[in-house]
């Protein structure tokens, strides 16, 4: 994502952003990298004004779901950035501001203009800001002095210039691809498990799961949908703001091997009952036992007061509803179940040790 930071009419921010996508082109086209503008005088993003804190994940505004879906989609940074009053322009510290995982162990670079320092001060600033969100700023940057490398509005040719930014593009790839693991090993207590298979590591899901977890559901389903012969699952039709938004009423869990998201699971309370739903393993991995596991795991964290355990399965879905019957399941009935489902319940036999 290259960020356009300033806001100001007038501003030269565009056009500087318009020559790093130019004279990087073929290099991220070679690379396999894609470059996505994000100008903050479009994104018009309000001062910070969500009732709960970044960190949360709990968005009640659209911008910032768009902003978050847009920062949580990219692998790495460019900052495009002039500098005001030694320090940088106040609407991309909103920008910052807004979210918080989204952000985090994932690479920075900058591209700053100015006068006297050529933005660098401004720069210098910013990274106190992103080493505190958990970014990594590169070393290879590009700082423009605007008498020397703009005219009318626009860069100048010049071949350095070009191959600085195409640096910073090659640098910032590399980095983002030695980070991956860590942003895919999410860093809310992860709890290394001893499952059936080795380098497996659990932990409550994060917004930064959430369009992995929503890639890995629709891989899942597809085999349920042909089984059911329908496509008309809600995992299926599910988008990322309705995951999100399960966030609020289901607790969600995702299961790594080796820093890959390879299943998942929800829960949640429901009068006596603990409703387990999305139980999901990716189909190069089933077989393993991790479904049959994470199904204990999901149990394990009821509610001292639950009776039973309950969940649903396509009428077709044999080989779920084996699973689930191999746990301890029984096909039951009850209203409200939606159409081509099969109900399962599982009376709890102790609450010892649940939690």
């Amino acid at each position: 994502m290259v960020i356009v930071a300033s806001t100001r009419p007038g501003r030269l921010g565009p056009a500087i952003a318009d020559w790093f996508v130019q004279a990087t082109l073929p290099a991220a086209a070679a690379g396999g990298v894609t470059l996505d503008v994000a100008d903050l005088a479009d994104m018009g993003l309000p001062l910070l004004d969500e009732p709960e804190h970044p960190s949360s994940g709990i968005y009640v505004h659209e911008h910032t779901r768009a902003w978050s879906r847009r920062v949580a989609a990219a692998d790495a940074f460019v900052v495009v950035t002039p500098e005001y009053n030694y320090g940088m322009p106040a609407a991309l510290k909103n920008a910052f501001d807004f979210l918080y995982h989204e952000w985090a162990w994932k690479p920075v670079g900058f591209v700053s203009y100015g006068n006297t320092s050529a933005g660098t001060r401004s720069v210098q600033m910013t990274k106190q800001v992103v080493t505190t969100l958990k970014m990594m700023p590169i070393g290879a940057t590009v700082a423009l002095r605007i008498a020397d490398s703009t005219h009318n509005g626009q860069v100048l040719q010049s071949a350095g210039l070009d191959e600085a930014g195409r640096r910073m593009l090659l640098e910032l790839t590399r980095v983002a691809s030695a980070m991956r693991p860590l942003r895919t090993a999410p860093d809310s207590d992860p709890t290394s498990v001893s499952g059936p298979v080795e380098g497996l590591t659990l932990t409550t899901a994060q917004p930064g799961d959430l369009a992995e977890l929503l890639v890995l559901q629709r891989c899942c389903w597809v085999q349920e949908a042909l089984a059911n012969d329908t496509l008309d699952l809600p995992p299926l039709t599910e988008t990322l703001d309705d995951l999100r938004e399960s966030m609020s009423t289901w607790q969600l869990w995702c299961v790594r091997r080796h820093g890959r998201l390879v299943a998942a699971v929800r829960a949640r309370a429901r009068e006596s009952a603990w409703l387990i739903g999305r139980l999901m393993v990716a189909p190069d991995q089933a077989g393993n036992g991790i479904g049959s596991w994470l199904l204990a795991y999901a149990e394990e964290r009821a509610p001292e007061e639950t009776e039973r355990y309950e969940l649903f399965t396509g009428h077709r879905s044999t080989r779920n509803i084996k699973l689930y019957e191999r746990a301890g399941y029984a096909l039951t009935y009850a209203d409200g179940i939606p159409d081509g489902s099969v109900h399962l319940t599982k009376q709890r036999q102790s609450t010892a040790g649940a939690r």
